[in-house]
């Protein structure tokens, strides 16, 4: 099963998804079902995909670069208490990932010295980077899943997962990285100055 919708149509502007089987009885009930439910997507939807499976290639080659340009960057910065990005060789399963991988996506995570007051000052003062949910498009996206997100779980459940407060989920894009890394510097900048912060 596949998320057409994210790094594979890659452009924000469609909703789709694959389920792929090599087994007939299974292709079967699928194709009776989406008959009779009316999943189809249309025309256009199916022409947007394609379009972007041309590029799939150099666009993951891209956020591969950038993902892990910034996720060095973050690493030595005096605001950030951890990065999570499967290309660094702190990352628990680096070693899984070179034997399995030969890139990777624009996915990474880190974690900001502080709390709450540090997450909202740092978002406040993004200029570029979109605060949205959904990831894998090419323009970069971040997301502060704490606050925004699994809402069904307890304060608990969610630090035990090791989504605490300044937790942060960054989507990088295929923009040039210098104006990324730029970005989340004057960002986290103002966060070594700013009266709320207690770093």
């Amino acid at each position: 099963m596949y998320s057409l919708t994210k790094f594979m149509n890659g452009h924000s502007d469609l909703l789709m998804g694959a389920a792929v089987t090599n087994n007939k009885n299974i292709f079967t009930r699928m194709q009776r079902f989406q008959m009779r439910l009316g999943i189809i997507p249309s025309s256009f939807d199916c022409f947007l995909v394609h379009r972007s499976l041309k590029t799939l290639g150099v666009r993951m080659q891209k956020h591969h670069e950038n993902s892990l340009r910034v996720a060095k960057f973050l690493q030595k910065h005096p605001c950030i208490e951890k990065v999570i990005h499967p290309a660094l060789p702190d990352h628990p399963q680096y070693t899984l990932t070179l034997r399995q991988t030969y890139g990777h996506s624009g996915i990474m995570a880190f974690y900001l010295k502080g709390g709450i007051d540090e997450v909202r000052e740092f978002a406040k003062k993004l200029k570029y980077i979109a605060i949205a949910k959904s990831f894998g498009s090419f323009m970069s996206t971040i997301v502060f899943p704490y606050s925004m997100m699994y809402e069904r779980f307890t304060r608990e459940e969610k630090i035990n997962r090791g989504i605490t407060e300044n937790f942060a989920r960054f989507s990088v894009g295929i923009e040039d990285a210098e104006v990324l890394i730029n970005d989340l510097d004057q960002a986290l900048s103002t966060l070594l100055t700013s009266p709320v912060s207690k770093l």
